[in-house]
């Protein structure tokens, strides 16, 4: 009897994920290049969008987020993040090949090489363009300014123990592009719902890379949870609460009222219960935690909505 053939599954993805399931063979590699087959990180780019969209339309006193903007930003931030993966696994070819989470991936594992990915790269890239000129000239202006950041972000697990801090400044720029598109402008409320979001990914990523510790270790990689290790709860307690806090200001500075509010209270129940049931031992522990942030992201985005609604009701 023949031996079941090895699982070409990439680790951190679920095992009945609609890559590996539906998608034609030829293009299932590009899709799993563009994590499309481990979407979190697409959503945790998305939500500050989402969040900074909405928060400058509660402050105009609009009734609900533009859909037509909604949808931009969706197409936007999955090719975007799909692009910045391809140029992540370019550039981390070598270390991938050699961690166990990371050795299915594309490149190491020989399905894409280094010239089609660029190319794929390239494509997304002009994807993410033309959504991005649907916006206003200073929104596009902001969103190009954060490709030095996609850039060079790869490179700074090679020499800082806080690579974490330039992922939250490169992933949350679209609370920045959020407010921008909408008002023209940049001002106090992005700034802060930037800081906020910033604090949260560098908590959050920094509970997933206590999965990758040992690995990194051995490579001679730096990462927080190296950094920090028996110390990584505390911290999480200070990143989480200024997250909170920081989000807090922005939503307050922007009009935003008690329904909000009540949305804020249970985000910071459920990062409370993150802190609380983290076991940085556990690999399949750290995963659930850090994606079930995309509860975070939809709980932030229905407070803002169900505060506009609200305020639209009582007009």
């Amino acid at each position: 009897m023949r031996p079941p053939a090895p699982s070409r599954i990439i680790a951190d993805a679920s095992s009945g994920n609609w890559v590996d399931t539906w998608a034609p063979g030829p293009v299932k590699p590009y899709l799993k290049l563009a994590r499309f087959d481990r979407p979190i990180g697409a959503w945790l780019l998305l939500f500050p969008c989402w969040w900074s969209q909405a928060l400058a339309e509660l402050s105009l006193g609009r009734g609900y987020p533009d859909p037509w903007y909604l949808l931009l930003f969706f197409v936007g931030a999955f090719v975007m993040r799909g692009a910045g993966c391809t140029w992540n696994d370019i550039v981390d070819r070598d270390y991938d090949g050699r961690v166990e989470r990371t050795a299915l991936r594309p490149i190491p594992s020989g399905q894409v090489s280094v010239r089609q990915a660029l190319a794929f790269g390239v494509g997304l890239c002009l994807i993410g363009f033309v959504v991005l000129i649907q916006f206003n000239g200073f929104a596009v202006i902001v969103g190009i300014s954060s490709l030095a950041l996609v850039a060079t972000y790869p490179f700074f697990k090679r020499f800082t123990w806080w690579p974490q801090v330039m992922l939250g400044l490169t992933f949350k720029w679209g609370a920045l592009v959020g407010w921008a598109a909408v008002t023209g402008v940049l001002g106090a409320v992005p700034l802060m719902l930037y800081a906020g979001s910033i604090l949260w990914t560098i908590g959050y990523d920094t509970i997933y890379a206590h999965q990758d510790k040992d690995d990194d270790a051995m490579l001679g990689l730096k990462s927080t949870a190296l950094r920090l290790g028996a110390a990584t709860r505390p911290a999480l307690w200070v990143f989480y609460g200024g997250a909170v806090l920081a989000w807090a200001v922005a939503a307050h500075m922007a009009g935003a009222g008690p329904v909000f509010f009540v949305a804020l209270g249970l985000i910071g129940i459920q990062l409370v219960w993150q802190i609380a049931t983290l076991d940085t031992e556990d690999s399949t522990n750290c995963l659930d935690r850090f994606r079930s942030n995309r509860w975070v992201g939809w709980l932030m985005l229905a407070g803002i909505s169900a505060d506009m609604a609200v305020r639209g009701w009582g007009t």
